[in-house]
């Protein structure tokens, strides 16, 4: 028998707390709560985890920075972050400082667990290098090992966008099916291109070559 993944789920409302606890132990999956965010920081770094669900405003640590502080110490398990605050600037925000999806309260509980399905999936296939011409992309850590150059760490949304590409070398994507691939439909309609930029500026131009009139491909880090 199979054990079951270990869930850490930070949220200081505690009539949602124990919901949510019942509905996810309910699913298979074995919970523990910390009721505010020195609670789950403590947790998060001395216990393994195979998800975390953190509540965007909480007391004594706010769940960004606890993302930040946890992803600092290496902890690397996917983080959902639940949040009544669905403005693009805190979404954008959450997912910089290395959460991996992003969830508007008030939700549905059928589509919490469904991305809690998806970020296991994503996570397990995460233990994958992919190759940038010389470089390397390591999924698990959103990290680029250049041959002569500092590795170079990237956003998850950096991350998505070029392993997306390099997963599949001799293809060009379309802008279209980049944005559906990776991006959400809230997103910018430029959030293709601002994101080639963002990865032309870290690893060199050719990292993501344009191909006029069809779209992108996967080049060489510089």
């Amino acid at each position: 028998m199979e054990p079951r993944p270990r869930l850490l789920l930070a949220e200081d409302d505690r009539r949602l707390a124990d919901l949510l606890v019942r509905l996810l132990d309910g699913e298979g999956y074995d919970v523990e709560h910390a009721p505010d965010g020195h609670t789950a920081l403590h947790l998060g770094l001395t216990q393994p985890w195979d998800l975390l669900v953190l509540d965007r405003m909480m007391p004594a640590v706010e769940g960004v920075d606890l993302v930040r502080r946890l992803r600092s110490r290496g902890v690397t398990a996917p983080v959902l972050l639940l949040t009544a605050r669905g403005t693009p600037e805190d979404r954008v925000e959450g997912l910089d400082a290395g959460a991996e999806d992003y969830l508007v309260k008030p939700f549905d509980v059928d589509e919490l667990l469904a991305r809690l399905r998806a970020l296991r999936r994503r996570h397990g296939a995460d233990a994958v290098v992919l190759r940038v011409g010389d470089a390397s992309l390591d999924l698990s850590t959103r990290q680029v090992v250049l041959a002569t150059a500092p590795t170079v760490t990237l956003s998850r949304r950096e991350c998505e966008l070029l392993g997306t590409v390099a997963a599949e070398p001799g293809r060009v994507f379309s802008r279209d099916e980049l944005r559906d691939r990776v991006f959400q439909a809230t997103d910018s309609p430029n959030a293709v291109d601002t994101y080639v930029y963002y990865l032309r500026r870290k690893l060199g131009r050719d990292v993501i070559r344009t191909v006029r009139g069809l779209g992108y491909q996967v080049g060489a880090a510089s």
